[in-house]
């Protein structure tokens, strides 16, 4: 019997849309990774060595992640609202259960840290949520940036607060 010494296969393409610049990553099973606009390979790549522990091999493939792409810039240029794409997210329990309270905020919505603990049913754990929304791996499609502060301030957002912001106002105009 051989044992197969095969990295796993992470791809990855750059997205360009106006003023747009983000590096998106997926595995066979689905997307992956969303970086933070402007961000580069390097960030995709320290990710990677966070997630995968005994390596992964980066490969560019623009044509498998077309389909991911056309979604991002159709909600870049206003004409998308959800996303409708196979993930494939590494994470614990905790922080698949906060992602998937947080994938639940509407378009245009916004909520709480300390809603997103009640929304999982651990409503003293409000900084393990923020440090779970924190490590989230795809910005925009898991829609970290709908979430703010108890006074409905902007907090900590791994793109940055622009870009935070810059997203917030993109729901609020279409």
């Amino acid at each position: 019997m051989s044992v197969s010494n095969r990295k796993p296969e992470l791809y990855w393409t750059g997205l360009r849309e106006g003023d747009w610049r983000l590096i998106v990553a997926a595995t066979e099973e689905g997307l992956a990774f969303i970086g933070s606009q402007g961000g580069t390979i390097d960030e995709l790549a320290k990710w990677a060595n966070a997630q995968y522990k005994d390596g992964c091999e980066l490969i560019r493939d623009d044509n498998r992640l077309a389909p991911y792409t056309e979604q991002l810039i159709e909600y870049l240029q206003g004409q998308r609202t959800s996303f409708d794409l196979a993930t494939a997210l590494r994470g614990t329990a905790f922080q698949q259960s906060v992602w998937s309270a947080m994938s639940e905020i509407g378009y245009g919505d916004t909520a709480t840290y300390s809603q997103i603990a009640e929304r999982i049913g651990k409503p003293d754990a409000v900084r393990a949520v923020g440090s779970a929304i924190g490590r989230n791996p795809a910005l925009i499609v898991l829609p970290c940036h709908r979430i703010v502060g108890k006074n409905g301030a902007l907090t900590g957002y791994r793109g940055g607060l622009e870009m935070k912001e810059r997203l917030l106002r993109l729901e609020r105009e279409s």
